[in-house]
């Protein structure tokens, strides 16, 4: 059984780099893999591997400036999600491409996830999911409002389209683990959005900690991690990943007949051309070749 944690803070960084290679070098010391995104906004990712070793970089972290009262989301996975370490540098931890948003000034209420339903059932409260529109298809609130983008980076466009229909709402957000709330409340507020609330912990900890019984999500969560899904108490969940598309996938899908492992799922089959479909035939052969030789290979981006 491995840990897996999910985390994020917003502090100043003024040299991330200096930061990225000791980070890396206990992460693999300590047997851990993932990937860890620094900005000079901050720090955004999700690791994996023994208990113990995830504890020590915990404790790293907390150590660096600003840190001191990060948090994170501890679940398990019962095989490695991730198949090695990156520590890289970005722009943004979650990419919004709003230069002037700014969580660490100010952000929307934080709703803790045992008082999440009563809020969101309110008919004055309008909910939406700020994630992405592979992810919300798989799972949501019940009554949250898709925006369909297909990046975090799409969300500005989309709220200054739609704007008019939220007049005299109070706008309820949320997504996996509570960063994009971070961003997208404190550009609402901006915009001139009187009042914004955001689940606090995200999805994940609303799965963790509120039963079953009394839950409004439907369906499974998207986590980007080798799980793909979790669902209620972060038990994982049944969906796979295309690996042309990096779409997540049930079982069943892969008996369709648009389903080609590594070239093509239901949903990109149409999306590529037979070129690309030819490319990617050729990347699934050497995947194989490298397997058996005993190496891996994992791609994925954290989005918490």
């Amino acid at each position: 059984m491995f840990t897996v944690a999910a985390l994020y803070h917003f502090t100043r960084f003024d040299d991330p780099a200096g930061i990225q290679g000791p980070l890396l070098d206990l992460c693999r010391a300590e047997r851990i893999t993932g990937t860890l995104l620094l900005a000079h906004e901050g720090i955004n990712g999700t690791i994996a591997g023994p208990a113990q070793g995830i504890d020590a970089v915990l404790t790293h972290l907390r150590a660096l400036p600003g840190c001191a009262d990060l948090e994170w989301k501890l679940s398990t996975a019962t095989k490695q999600p991730f198949a090695r370490m990156k520590v890289r540098l970005k722009r943004e931890i979650v990419t919004m491409g709003q230069p002037d948003v700014d969580p660490k000034a100010r952000v929307g209420h934080y709703v803790c996830p045992e008082d999440w339903n009563e809020l969101i059932q309110s008919p004055d409260v309008a909910v939406i999911d700020t994630r992405n529109d592979y992810e919300v298809a798989i799972g949501t609130f019940e009554g949250a409002v898709d925006p369909e983008t297909a990046s975090f980076r799409d969300f500005p466009a989309w709220w200054e389209k739609n704007k008019e229909r939220f007049h005299n709402k109070r706008i309820a957000m949320f997504c996996t683990g509570g960063i994009r709330c971070e961003k997208s409340t404190n550009y609402l507020l901006g915009q001139g959005v009187p009042e914004v609330f955001h689940l606090k912990g995200g999805i994940l900890k609303y799965l963790e900690e509120v039963p079953e019984v009394d839950s409004t999500w439907q369906g499974e969560c998207f986590v980007f991690d080798g799980r793909v899904s979790v669902g209620h108490g972060l038990r994982e969940g049944p969906h796979e990943l295309c690996h042309a598309c990096r779409r997540p996938i049930l079982p069943e899908d892969r008996t369709r007949p648009e389903y080609e492992h590594g070239v093509a799922c239901h949903h990109c089959a149409d999306e590529t051309s037979d070129d690309d479909k030819a490319r990617f035939r050729e990347r699934q052969k050497q995947i194989e070749l490298a397997r058996t030789r005993g190496e891996t290979h994992l791609g994925g981006e954290n989005n918490v």
